[in-house]
């Protein structure tokens, strides 16, 4: 018995939302690549995130979610201020060095993925939000359905930008 398939098919999620073939329509790899690093730090409008605070938001809970895996707990909670950094900040970092930090963090969720089996997914962490202890697969399957909705928040970010519509 394949006690290792459950794990492979979230693995396999993870990295078709990155870069794979999607049915639902680009991958982050692409909308990543179809921007210029100015247009990373554009704000369709002052109430919106920037493409580079999205993803940096992202990188902020894929680190918590590698420690949930490597200490039974993570540390993030909502109203950090890492979970959603400003966009001077980030400006000073620079797109590229975002970009790679948040393809490396996916990179260690999965490699620490590729070590387990389907059992771990039913082993308990403590969630600093929810005050609780929840299943491993209650953090694995959040943090790909939260990868694919900001996905879907980049498409219309990038298309607006692109569409010239800025805040001043």
């Amino acid at each position: 018995m394949d006690n290792r398939r459950v794990i492979r098919h979230i693995i396999r999620q993870l990295l078709e939302v990155q870069n794979g073939k999607l049915w639902m329509g680009d991958n982050f790899d692409r909308k990543i690549n179809s921007i210029t690093e100015r247009e990373a730090f554009t704000k369709p409008s002052p109430s919106m995130h920037s493409v580079a605070e999205l993803i940096a938001h992202l990188t902020a809970w894929s680190n918590d979610t590698i420690l949930k895996i490597r200490n039974g707990t993570g540390q993030l909670r909502d109203n950090d201020e890492q979970n959603w950094p400003d966009n001077d900040s980030l400006k000073k970092l620079g797109w590229d060095t975002i970009v790679q930090d948040y393809r490396k963090s996916l990179s260690r969720v999965i490699d620490l993925l590729k070590d387990k089996d389907d059992s771990f997914l039913k082993e308990t962490y403590y969630d600093q939000d929810f005050k609780g202890e929840f299943e491993y697969s209650f953090a694995i399957d959040g943090m790909l359905h939260h990868n694919i909705y900001h996905l879907g928040q980049m498409g219309i970010l990038i298309k607006l930008i692109k569409e010239g519509r800025n805040a001043p």
